[in-house]
């Protein structure tokens, strides 16, 4: 059973840094990306930042420069470096594995960011 456990959210000051962390287990398959997406009630689900399995990232529009993702594959670990922060990050952000074949999403709980202005 795959299990993402995230963990580093909280609450922090406009300008401030937080670091989330995201562990899977039960991976018994060949992983095509992990990432992380955010979303706001009554918004579409966001897509934050993305590490494929070779390396290769994706950023949003709304958090590149700011933002860094990173990894540990021997761990199936990955990180989001938030730096800068800004009160519209404030939302709940999601741990995401794409499993390769075949095509199959798994999400974690979700962990909740909260920048104060």
């Amino acid at each position: 059973q795959v299990q993402l456990v995230e963990s580093g959210g909280g609450l922090v000051q406009a300008g401030g840094s937080l670091r989330l962390s995201c562990a899977a287990s039960g991976i018994t398959f060949s992983i095509a990306s992990m990432g992380w997406y955010r979303q706001t009630p009554g918004k579409q689900r966001e897509m934050v930042a993305v590490i494929r399995s070779g390396g290769s990232t994706n950023y949003g529009d709304s958090v590149k420069g700011r933002f860094t993702i990173s990894s540990d594959t021997a761990k199936n670990t990955i990180y989001l470096q938030m730096n800068s922060l800004k009160p519209e990050d404030t939302t709940v952000y999601y741990c995401n594995v794409v499993r390769r074949v075949p095509i199959f999403n798994y999400w974690g709980q979700g962990t909740r960011v909260t920048v104060s202005s």
